[in-house]
């Protein structure tokens, strides 16, 4: 079994840990075509889901739970990262090429109005776009956003270089374990997180932080859940500033949860949250 096909396997062990049945679908859009899986209920508030980098949509097993009851859940592999989207169209220079791949895929699958959630990375183009074209939005969940209200830790890239630059199993399980301080707590996730380092990825747009001016402006009502025991930033820190710089946004910080551990691990407190917020 070659690398790719590894990894794929991995991808479609951990969507297996869904709770609720879901199907895949290929949404073609101008940068290529995205790989979408759609669960929940068929009438409810449709839902978006974006993952870290790196992730995947079916890292979103321990949450869709809670979620699909009430919602149309659409979680999507990034355009750029590793995953089943294919970036075979238009480059992507900046973030405006992801907000122009979000509408692409907003119009296909006719989604106005739909709630987005993203972590990490995915938190950045979530609020991204909600400053671009905040008209097409119902609420906005940002889970451990970085680079959105303050910067990222220079410990935390220091760690995470030797990963990108050579990665291996052994360095992407190594980079776990420091930001969370344990492994991860299913092996199944593991499985996958190891088949990650040879995963193949075309562009991961660097993220410029949003000015507060843009941030003031922000229409969109926001849910902002910060990691207390984060390492990709000072947890401290980006909740002053998140409610500083986003008028009327509910900001929560999760005391026991690391960066690399939402929205993974015991995830009760993280769903209790969100299906509050999007009710």
């Amino acid at each position: 079994m070659d690398d790719q096909t590894a990894f794929f396997a991995a991808y479609d062990a951990v969507l297996r840990r869904w709770p609720v049945d879901v199907r895949g679908v290929d949404v073609r859009t101008p940068y290529g075509s995205t790989r979408v899986h759609i669960s929940g209920r068929e009438d409810g508030v449709p839902l978006v889901l974006l993952p870290g980098g790196g992730a995947t949509s079916p890292a979103w097993f321990a949450t869709v739970g809670a979620l699909a009851p009430a919602h149309r859940v659409y979680a999507v592999d990034l355009m750029g990262d590793i995953g089943r989207s294919v970036h075979d169209g238009a480059p992507l220079r900046g973030a405006a090429d992801l907000s122009a791949w979000l509408d692409a895929l907003f119009d296909e699958l006719d989604l106005d109005g739909a709630h987005l959630c993203g972590h990490s990375y995915g938190a950045w183009i979530a609020l991204t776009h909600a400053l671009r074209a905040p008209r097409r939005l119902g609420r906005l969940v940002l889970l451990d956003p970085v680079n959105c209200f303050s910067g990222m830790s220079p410990r935390y890239l220091a760690r995470a270089l030797p990963m990108l630059l050579r990665p291996t199993p052994q360095r992407v399980r190594a980079f776990h374990r420091w930001e969370t301080g344990r492994e991860p707590e299913d092996p199944v996730w593991q499985a996958f997180l190891d088949s990650t380092a040879t995963a193949r990825r075309s562009k991961v747009v660097a993220m410029r932080r949003p000015a507060a001016r843009e941030l003031a402006g922000c229409a969109v009502p926001a849910l902002v859940v910060l990691a207390g025991q984060s390492r990709a930033h000072d947890p401290r820190r980006a909740a002053t500033a998140a409610r500083r710089l986003l008028p009327g946004a509910r900001v929560v910080t999760l005391p026991g949860a690391s960066h690399h551990s939402l929205p993974t691990e015991q995830p009760a407190e993280l769903n209790r949250l969100l299906t509050e917020f999007l009710a």
